[in-house]
């Protein structure tokens, strides 16, 4: 006879793994983004660190303009991380079985 948390605590250990599984994916992601047709570059990985700033020299003298541009670079990468980790989890919780939108 089975016991009734047996299968419970299976399921707990399963979310943990994928959890665990999942951190590392995310921990992979690598994305770039730029504005300014890429006078304004910015690489970002899946934790939203910044891993580097590229800026043409050409827009350094337009400050307002500059700020619009990094701004918009980083706002842009930070949602290609986003858009990246959530495909990433749902192809972890496709894998369980699980219905979309469930987490």
């Amino acid at each position: 006879m089975k016991m009734p948390g047996g299968n419970m605590q299976n399921m707990m250990k399963q979310a943990q793994q994928m959890q665990a599984k999942l951190q590392e994916q995310i921990a992979q992601i690598r994305v770039e983004a730029s504005a300014g047709g890429g006078m304004v570059s910015v690489k970002m990985d899946g934790h939203k660190h910044v891993l580097g700033v590229k800026i043409d020299p050409e827009v350094a003298g337009d400050v307002e303009m500059l700020q619009d541009m990094v701004t918009a670079a980083f706002n842009e990468a930070a949602k290609k991380v986003d858009d990246e980790a959530q495909g990433k989890m749902g192809g972890l919780l496709g894998g369980m079985g699980l219905p979309p939108g469930l987490f």
